[in-house]
């Protein structure tokens, strides 16, 4: 915990002077306090987690959700009828094991922390490759905390409020054939490991214009090369789409890769806006 006050009192030596262990000592205090940050929301939320599971993990399960009401009001304000009005999942979930309620707990705990503590989590990431940046570097990736942080968000938004209740949805009244006696009873553990794949999946799929936006600066990517790879491109967004999905109905893939595919075509424009960016600033170093 004394390196900052010590560099900052030149006690040690410049950034390009550190030895490897300086810098992996540096990078455990970083990766320590991410933990810290994790562990402090995940106990927040087990103290909480009655209330959490009711009201949040459990939430796309309950007729009252809000994706169910608000798009079938909307329908019903368009005059379309019962078009846009999805079915409330009508499964009564179960566990199969002594320990599976409280290991469901400890999940969604750790799990939460990590969605609550990103921002931070990026935060010291970027603490920690930032003093390896030029001052042009630095300015170039002004607010990157700010986008990064949106789209994670955006991305964890669209997973809970429309990708999940959909997905569970959908698959829970799909019924084969006409026979009698089937019933669908999802075990807790299945229903958990659903939705982090779907919240954290698309948390980081969102990722896609950030992702764009850095490769583009420091040269890797082109809008050229995106438009020429853009097929390729559309093929891995589906491939995505089925791993971040809980199941392999088109439906749900493809509520995924329509707003990701949306990202890739941002993602185009903006290295095309980093691109002519770079030539002006290329064109100012040679003339000046």
């Amino acid at each position: 915990m004394a390196l900052p006050f010590l560099r900052k009192n030149n006690q040690l030596p410049a950034e390009n002077e550190m030895g490897f262990i300086d810098h992996l000592e540096i990078l455990r205090w970083h990766i320590l306090r991410s933990v810290v940050a994790i562990l402090v929301f995940g106990i927040a939320i087990f103290i909480n987690i009655d209330w959490v599971f009711d009201h949040i993990i459990y939430g796309p399960m309950r007729p009252d959700f809000f994706t169910y009401t608000t798009l079938c009001n909307f329908s019903h304000q368009m005059h379309l009828g019962e078009a846009l009005c999805m079915p409330p999942p009508n499964v009564k979930m179960q566990v199969t094991a002594f320990g599976s309620q409280f290991m469901s707990s400890i999940t969604i705990s750790f799990i939460g922390g990590f969605i609550v503590a990103f921002p931070y989590i990026f935060w010291e990431f970027w603490r920690f490759i930032k003093p390896a940046l030029s001052l042009r570097e630095i300015k170039n990736t002004r607010g990157a905390i700010v986008f990064v942080t949106f789209f994670f968000v955006l991305g964890v938004s669209f997973g809970y409020f429309l990708l999940a209740p959909f997905t569970f949805s959908f698959l829970s009244n799909f019924k084969l054939g006409t026979l009698q006696g089937l019933e669908t009873k999802p075990t807790l553990d299945d229903y958990i490991e659903n939705m982090v794949n779907i919240i954290v999946g698309t948390g980081i799929a969102f990722q896609l214009p950030v992702v764009s936006y850095v490769l583009s600066r420091i040269g890797l990517i082109t809008p050229q090369f995106l438009r020429t790879y853009r097929k390729y491109a559309y093929v891995a967004i589906l491939l995505i789409s089925a791993i971040i999905t809980p199941s392999p109905d088109w439906m749900s893939q493809a509520i995924v890769s329509f707003p990701l595919f949306i990202l890739f075509e941002i993602s185009i424009v903006i290295s095309g806006r980093v691109q002519k960016e770079n030539l002006r600033r290329e064109k100012e170093f040679f003339s000046s």
